[in-house]
Formats: structure tokens, C-alpha cells, sequence
């Protein structure tokens, strides 16, 4: 009987105790270590040894119990957001704002996730794509040929500058200062967030102290763009997220308060930001050194195609996931697997596991992405955006962002492969994100005649529709 079976099975003979999973005995400084250290080597020992369900101890989280297993993520994901919590606890919660996506639960989340939503779907996904090819056409028009240099920079460069006018709809003044103000901003408070017990203000010398001024410099400068949204008379007819929340209401047909608005806008920067920059730093770290499935996208590229490019983003989320895990607490005892898990144990659901297992993707350290060719990943098992009703509203934003940078990169640099004496990057924990040791070092020449294909025209839509 096959592991995901034997779950089932033993979930019809539990017993009604809260019993925890088994898992190491180790001392919690020594696991807080190795999660933080080597989460994924750390994940697939615990697994080998304890199975699809185990028992981690972690200081600031207490009991974690990890499943690898897609029908028990599956029973996670769709349960009961009574039952389980995602919000509660975040360490996010203090960076991101009380009313954020991300750390709400129940019916406010649900409330807020419908205001959130029309942005993010259709017609509106395809309004944002030249604006997205314009700034990648800026952002990478200086790399230096033929010298080693890391991407992630520049992949930083575009998301930010892709959420500030896409989602802020910022312009300007106001653009200039939030570009200068947000890279430290965003670096601080991805570096805070795994560390709650310093979240103090001791002055604007102490890290917490210096993050909520920042912080409050940002929302004075979010303020100034609501208000401006406000008295726009062209609001109804701009594309912007702001835009959108500016004219949304709730239920009882109340506006969206500035709280509510600011806190949406630095979630949505937290969500694609840095880690739609990390991903694309690895879609070129990975495809350097898969000469093969990189000659066949730029194929493609060129001949205006784009089913192998969705195949490799998904395999570089696949095989490099840049969120390991997402989690729940349990707000009641809670029968997972054949264990009754006592109120407020914290499940997580590791990426780190099911995208790395040979049972649900064959030869799992390849790189290939055949494997999503004309086929959608399995909602349980690749899960770099979570699931649910708590998956990431803005997976489609990020998907068009990476495939329209990568065809911009593809048409207009040959990405060099990588020499024997280039090894693979490590994951390197950047706080929120995990990225390229070495920041996706790339080395290229430029395609003459790659420039250009279909470029102007979308550049210069972009910034009548976008401004």
C-alpha cells in the first residue's frame, strides 16, 4: 500500500486523543538551525525517516507538524477557514499591517479577497504586458557583454518599477521617491520578519525603529496617491490596482479605508516583488545550465510562441521554489493522517517536499519542463503559490511578469552557458524569499536583430495606458 493510501486508511481507525506525529528529538536551537540553514535537505531526512507527517519544534512557532503527502495538503487547503487559520501569527502581520491579505482570516479575508480579485484576472492581466516589456526593455539595455554579472539586481529593478506603476499606479515625483525608498525598505523588513523578538522600537537607530520610519514615510507617500486617485476624474477609466480599491466597497457600500488600501499595497509588494525577482534570477541561473531546453525557448521566443516558456517558468518554480512552505494553525483539534492535532498546532505545507518527490514528478532533481508541456501541474503537489481560498491572488501577475521579462531577456541577449567551473547556486534565505546564492550570475552577448521584435509599438502602448 502506497503512502498517500495508507494516510487515508489510517485516518478511518483514529483515535479521538490529540496524539502529535512522530519526529526528531532534537533539541529546538538545533532544528531552528537546520530549518533556517538547509530547510529542504532538513525536510527530506525528517520525511525519509518519519513519513509524510512529522513533528518539528521550533522556538517562535512551537509544534509544527509537516506533510508532504498532496491528498493530505489537499484536506488542508480545502478545510474549514474556521478550523484552521492562516493569518494568525504571521510574522508578517508587524511588517505588512494588521489589514493585509496575508494576515487576516475568516469572513474578513474572504471580504477583502473579493475586492481584491478583479485586478488580477482577464483582460486586465493582458492591459499590464507592455508596460512589463518596456521596463525590461530599459532595465536590461546596459548589461555587460561577456562579463559575469548577477541578474537579480536588475530583476529587482523590474518588479518594483512593474508594481509601482502597475499596482500603485505611481507617476513621477512620487515614483522617484518610492523607488529610492522601498529597495532598503522592503531589504529591512524581509531581514526582520523571521525575527519577532526584536520587532521593538528603541530609536531610530535600533533595526525596528528605523523600519517603522521608513514604513511611515511609505504610507504618508501611499496617502498622497489615494488622495490623488481620489480627485482624478479619469479614475474609472485607469488600469491601476489603486485605482480600483479607491472605487471599491464593502458589502454595506463603504469605501476601502486608507489603512485597508495601504496595507493591500505593501502586501502586493511583499507578494511580487522580491520573489517574482528571485524566480526570474533563477529562471536564468537554471536555464545556463540547461543548454537544451534554453535553445528551444529562444526558438520559440522568436517564432512568437509561448507553450515551452510556460512549461520552464513552471519548472523553475517547480525545482527552485522561492516560498518553501505555507502553513495554517489550528484553531481546534484537528484529525490529519490518523493524528488528532491539538489546538493551536501549526501545519505547513512544504513545496520543499512535494515538488523534490519522485512519486509525483519523476526523476525530481531534473530540469525539465516537458514535464508541464500542455499539461497543468497537480493543484497539490506543485504548490509555489499555496492553495485554496488562501492561494496568491496575484499568481497570474506573476506568471505574465516572468513570461514577459524572460522573452524580452531571450530576444535580446544569448545567455552564455555556464563553464564546468560554475557550479549550481545554493538557496540563500533573503527573510521572505529564497534566491540565488550568487544572484543568478549570467554571462551574455547580445543577438543582433534581436532587439526590437514587436518592442516599440508595445513601449509606446504602455505608456499611453499606463502613464
Amino acid at each position: 500500500m502506497g503512502i498517500r493510501e495508507r494516510g487515508l486508511t489510517m485516518a478511518g481507525t483514529t483515535d479521538a486523543r490529540p496524539r502529535l506525529p512522530p519526529g526528531p528529538p532534537l533539541p529546538k536551537l538545533v532544528q531552528d538551525a537546520a530549518a533556517l540553514a538547509r530547510l529542504q535537505p532538513f525536510l527530506r531526512r525528517c520525511q525519509r525517516r518519519y513519513g509524510d507527517l512529522f513533528t518539528l519544534r521550533l522556538h517562535g512557532f512551537g509544534n509544527v507538524v509537516a506533510v508532504g503527502d498532496p491528498a493530505l495538503v489537499k484536506q488542508v487547503f480545502l478545510a474549514s477557514p474556521t478550523t484552521l487559520h492562516s493569518g494568525e501569527g504571521s510574522p508578517l502581520g508587524p511588517i505588512l499591517g494588521a489589514n493585509s491579505l496575508l494576515v487576516i482570516d475568516r469572513d474578513v479575508h474572504m471580504r477583502q479577497r473579493k475586492l481584491l480579485l478583479p485586478p488580477f484576472h482577464g483582460e486586465r492581466m493582458k492591459a499590464y504586458e507592455p508596460l512589463i516589456e518596456r521596463i525590461a526593455q530599459e532595465q536590461i539595455a546596459a548589461w555587460p557583454e561577456g562579463e559575469p554579472f548577477p541578474v537579480a539586481p536588475t530583476t529587482m529593478r523590474i518588479t518594483l518599477r512593474a508594481i509601482l506603476q502597475a499596482v500603485f499606479g505611481a507617476q513621477d515625483d512620487v515614483l522617484r521617491r518610492l523607488q529610492r525608498l522601498l529597495p532598503p525598505f522592503t531589504a529591512l523588513g524581509s531581514a526582520l520578519t523571521p525575527f519577532p523578538q526584536v520587532h521593538k522600537d528603541l530609536g531610530r537607530r535600533s533595526p525596528w525603529g528605523r523600519f517603522v520610519r521608513m514604513r511611515a514615510e511609505v504610507d504618508a507617500l501611499c496617502d498622497r496617491l489615494i488622495a490623488e486617485a481620489k480627485r482624478d476624474p479619469a479614475l474609472a477609466e485607469r488600469p491601476d490596482v489603486l485605482a480600483l480599491l479607491v472605487q471599491a466597497t464593502h458589502e454595506d457600500g463603504a469605501p476601502m479605508s486608507n489603512a485597508e488600501i495601504r496595507d493591500q499595497l505593501m502586501t502586493m509588494l511583499a507578494a511580487g516583488h522580491e520573489t517574482t525577482a528571485a524566480q526570474l534570477a533563477w529562471a536564468v541561473e537554471r536555464l545556463r545550465r540547461e543548454p537544451e531546453a534554453l535553445a528551444r525557448l529562444v526558438a520559440e521566443a522568436d517564432a512568437g510562441g509561448r507553450a515551452w516558456r510556460d512549461a520552464t517558468i513552471r519548472e523553475v518554480q517547480r525545482t527552485r521554489p522561492v516560498i518553501m512552505f505555507t502553513s495554517r494553525l489550528a484553531k481546534e483539534p484537528y484529525e490529519l493522517g490518523g493524528h488528532v492535532l491539538p489546538r493551536g498546532t501549526r501545519i505547513v505545507l512544504p513545496a520543499a517536499l512535494t515538488h523534490y518527490d519522485a512519486r509525483f514528478f519523476p526523476q525530481p532533481a531534473r530540469f525539465d519542463p516537458q514535464r508541464f508541456l500542455d499539461r497543468k501541474p497537480d493543484t497539490y503537489a506543485w504548490i509555489p503559490f499555496g492553495g485554496g481560498v488562501r492561494r496568491c491572488i496575484g499568481a497570474s501577475f506573476a506568471h505574465m511578469e516572468m513570461d514577459v521579462v524572460l522573452r524580452t531577456i531571450v530576444r535580446t541577449w544569448e545567455l552564455l552557458p555556464a563553464g564546468p567551473d560554475e557550479p549550481s547556486e545554493r538557496l540563500r534565505f533573503r527573510g521572505v524569499a529564497y534566491a540565488p546564492s550568487r544572484g543568478g550570475e549570467a554571462r551574455v552577448r547580445r543577438r543582433r536583430g534581436g532587439v526590437g521584435r514587436g518592442g516599440a509599438a508595445p513601449a509606446e502602448r504602455a505608456a499611453v495606458a499606463v502613464g
